[in-house]
Order: structure tokens, then sequence, then C-alpha cells
């Protein structure tokens, strides 16, 4: 595992937008991993804007997204389909056959997991994944005490997590109670990670994540066993470092 601390935010998402062209540019087919939430919005801006400047194909590009709000209509405001769309699809020379998000709009959705899941396999797994970190932890939407060899699946969200997500909706009533996500051991398949945090509402985790027991209590702490993770932090989330 490598840590790296930047200055600000701005500093860290546009290292993180140059790392990322820089696996688009060696393998333009590439399997990438994608994240939505707060945190990623800085490293889609600059990315979209890097992409722009030099001219930047995404059309054989794969992209996966880590999960979507169960029960959701692909065309919400809230969707991560629509949260993608905003902040890096419609910015970008993508080919849409080969945007995969889960669906949050099926009736069968034990099936939907195993179909996702199935994609992946089908790929090739991901060369390169961008995760964010939850105050408490999750990674995706693994929650505290999910095991670390769980798969794709539909999961309930903790109160944390909705309470923390409750920002993006009119209130807190507001957000899905449970979502679709790649598990932990999908997750750990990737080929290489990247974590992204900020602030200092994140310092306490990101300690526990990176120095900590490795344990389901901390879903992001099993990262500690990938041979190929790197944190980037800015300095309000590196202070218990």
């Amino acid at each position: 595992m490598e840590v790296k601390v930047f200055d600000d935010y701005h500093s860290l998402s546009r290292y993180a937008a140059n790392l990322f062209l820089q696996q688009v540019r060696q393998k333009p087919e590439s399997v990438l991993g994608l994240a939505t939430g707060g945190t990623p919005e800085g490293f889609y801006r600059q990315l979209v804007q890097m992409s722009n400047e030099e001219s930047i194909s995404y059309k054989a590009i794969r992209t996966f997204n880590l999960d979507e709000y169960y029960p959701i209509n692909h065309n919400h405001p809230q969707s991560y389909w629509t949260f993608m769309k905003n902040h890096l699809f419609s910015h970008v020379s993508i080919n849409e056959n080969n945007i995969f998000i889960p669906n949050g709009e099926t009736s069968d959705v034990e099936r939907e997991c195993e179909r996702y899941e199935q994609l992946l396999k089908e790929k090739g797994g991901i060369d390169l994944q961008i995760l964010g970190i939850g105050e408490n932890g999750h990674i995706g939407f693994n929650e505290p005490g999910a095991s670390f060899a769980s798969r794709t699946r539909v999961v309930e969200l903790t109160p944390n997590t909705i309470q923390a997500n409750s920002r993006f909706f009119t209130s807190a009533q507001d957000v899905p109670r449970h979502a679709i996500t790649m598990g932990i051991a999908s997750i750990l398949e990737s080929k290489k990670i990247i974590v992204l945090a900020s602030g200092k509402k994140k310092a306490k985790v990101v300690s526990e994540a990176i120095n900590g027991k490795v344990t389901e209590e901390v879903p992001a702490s099993v990262l500690q066993h990938h041979p190929n993770v790197l944190f980037l932090v800015d300095q309000e989330a590196a202070v218990n470092l």
C-alpha cells in the first residue's frame, strides 16, 4: 500500500485524473471501475478538462460503476447513472454500450446482481478501480460487517450512510434504503485500486483503514491485503496518519 498526501483537494483530484489518463493512454481498451459521491467530483472535473485538452478518446474503454441505489429510476436526478452522465459521460467520447451500471429499476434484483457479477468476469476484470471511502469505512456500499468474501448483491444502507447521502436529496426520507453494490471480493480482484479521501471528517477512518486492524467492521481496512493500492489524501484527511 502506498499513501500520497496533498496540500489540498484540487491537487489530489488533478493527480488522480493524471493517473487515470495514464491508464487510458497505456491501454485504450481498459476496464475502469468508477465511484460516485462528493469526493470524486473534483477528480471528474479535472478528468473532463484534461481529456478535452488532449482529445483523449474513450471509445474502446469499458466502465463499471461500483453501485446504484435500489430502487431508483434510471433518470432520477440522484441516480448514479445521472451522476455519471452529468460529471463524465456527457463530456467525453465514450461508447454508451461500454458503460455498465447496476440497474436500479430491475424487478428481479437477485438476477441483476448475478448478471452484473458475470459481466465483470466476461470483460476480464477491472484494470483500475477508483474508490471513495465512507466515514464509517464503507467502500462501494459495503457497510461495516460486510463479508470480505461478498460479491455483487443488494444491501441495506446504514443510518450513517443515509444521513451522509441525504445532502444530495431533499431530505433523509427521500434516500433509498437499499443499493446494489459490487462486493468486497469483487473490488479486490481489481488489478490496481486508487482511493480518494478529503476533509477532516475522513481523517479517523483513513487512519483506521491504513494503519488499523484489518476487520470487517472497517471494510476499507481489507485494502491492506491488496498488492496494488494507492491512497490519495489531502492534508485534512491525513492528520491522524
